[in-house]
């Protein structure tokens, strides 16, 4: 029968000195605890922890370092603890410090004094890279997965608004008019960029840290390649002092993090201006919005205010890391500790802000008529008439000065009440542009069709990501 969950307590237990008993004399001071302590934050790893030692634990038996009964008897125990986390049934304490040793004193509970053979040739520091590996392996499929969701809006919403034209912007001037279905597209591209550099970020992330104990090896005979194929690694590291202290991976992810979040915060700011009365390009979802302490008329674009927000607090989460790490000696150092906070803030960070844009993207209408309205500004005729003079045979600088002269001086009254006289359709300066990656019809529909190949492909291979780890590991 599981024992009942220990309370929390200000005191050391005796079954918490493990690591301290025979180095020192005195307990630790109770503030300082607290201020070491990184079990409140570092418990989300819980079950990177666990498999991890599994694994650990497995291989230790086949290599004769631990007896089979030993191993197995291990095995089951770190088993029960999960279960116990996973139910809310176990109480973490600051005097454990860590996930680590509370999965130890939780085994200990379990098993008795046989869960001490479990850190046989380990050592935090590369069990901490071990999990905090695995877990950036488990968090990347989610990502990737949730971008796939907001490409796969994009490209419905682009299919459905192929005949909506609006001005494209240049210095936010009407520069040419586009599709709307143009606009949308381009996003999708910054995205499927984002979902390839999180997809190229996990060859690195791939690399099995554990038997590099502290820093330099292990006396014991074990063998690292089957803990990497145990756990779904295709390689294991190369130099055990790198192995224990490189985060360059916790970095690139955060980078790449910040990457989508600068993207989403690009969009942010545009459906905030469409939706202004100046613009009135859009109306954003209910549910997405909220209203005024005191005027009832307004409607504030809050999710999106807070998305771009929110983009700043990782870009500060990806220089926190960086400046942990800029002056850091070799090997670990108590400093890396701070790696986690920022890591774990940029994740869910990136992940609830790329689901609050599906929702709105789904959910936005756009105002057909209004935005080819704005359309038949004549000003937006301007390139296609000195590209007219040009195929004349006017040099196309000087097409450049005449037609900029005509729309200062002919067309400035009928930009106002959109008489535009000889002046090409916007429908037609839109289909004049025709070459692979313009806005003509035929362009962007091929930019949809293969948006629609590439989610075909890759949807399934990270549907894993809705419910996190699911690696193809063994044992």
């Amino acid at each position: 029968m599981a024992r009942k969950p220990r309370k929390e307590s200000g005191k050391p237990s005796k079954e918490s000195v493990g690591i301290r008993k025979g180095r020192f004399e005195k307990g630790m001071d109770p503030e300082f605890a607290r201020f070491n302590a990184s079990i409140a934050f570092d418990k989300r790893l819980a079950a990177q922890d666990i498999t991890g030692s599994i694994a650990h634990v497995k291989m230790l038996g086949m290599e004769g370092i631990l007896s089979p009964d030993e191993a197995y008897e291990i095995e089951m125990g770190l088993t029960r603890v999960l279960v116990d986390i996973e139910n809310d049934r176990l109480a973490f304490r600051d005097d454990l410090e860590d996930i680590h040793i509370h999965v130890e004193e939780a085994l200990k509970e379990k098993i008795g004094d046989t869960a001490g053979k479990l850190h046989t040739a380990r050592s935090r520091n590369d069990q901490v890279a071990l999990d905090l590996r695995l877990y950036v392996l488990d968090v990347s499929q989610e990502v990737s997965h949730e971008l796939l969701n907001l490409m796969t809006a994009l490209t419905d919403r682009s299919s459905e608004t192929m005949d909506v034209l609006m001005p494209g912007y240049t210095h936010l001037q009407r520069a040419q008019p586009v599709r709307l279905s143009h606009h949308l597209m381009a996003y999708f591209q910054m995205f499927r960029r984002d979902w390839e550099r999180f997809r190229d970020a996990r060859a690195r992330v791939d690399e099995m840290p554990l038997g590099s104990a502290a820093l330099a090896g292990t006396t014991f005979p074990v063998n690292r390649e089957t803990v990497a194929t145990l756990l779904g690694f295709s390689k294991i590291g190369a130099n055990s002092m790198d192995a224990v202290s490189d985060r360059d991976f916790a970095v690139e992810f955060v980078f790449d993090c910040s990457m989508v979040m600068m993207h989403l915060s690009r969009l942010s700011e545009e459906l905030i201006l469409w939706s202004t009365s100046e613009f009135g390009f859009c109306r954003l979802p209910d549910a997405y919005c909220s209203g005024s302490s005191i005027m009832p008329q307004k409607k504030n674009p809050d999710a999106c205010e807070l998305i771009r927000g929110k983009t700043g607090r990782v870009f500060g989460d990806l220089m926190s890391l960086l400046t942990t790490l800029k002056a850091l000696p070799l090997t670990y150092n108590k400093d890396l500790q701070e790696d986690k906070e920022p890591l774990f803030d940029a994740i869910d960070t990136v992940k609830g802000c790329i689901k609050i844009m599906t929702g709105i993207i789904r959910g936005v209408e756009f105002d057909k008529e209004r935005m080819n309205a704005a359309c038949l500004d004549p000003s937006l005729a301007a390139t296609d008439l000195a590209d007219g003079l040009t195929r004349e045979g006017v040099p196309f600088r000087e097409a450049h000065s005449i037609i900029g002269a005509r729309i200062r001086d002919e067309y400035a009254g009928e930009a106002r009440t959109n008489k535009r006289g000889r002046l090409p359709s916007p429908e037609m300066m839109a289909e004049a542009r025709c070459h692979p990656g313009g806005t003509a019809r035929a362009s962007v529909d091929e930019q949809i069709r293969a948006a629609r190949e590439f989610l075909s492909v890759h949807m399934d291979s990270t549907a894993s990501g809705k419910t996190g780890s699911k690696r193809k590991r063994k044992g």
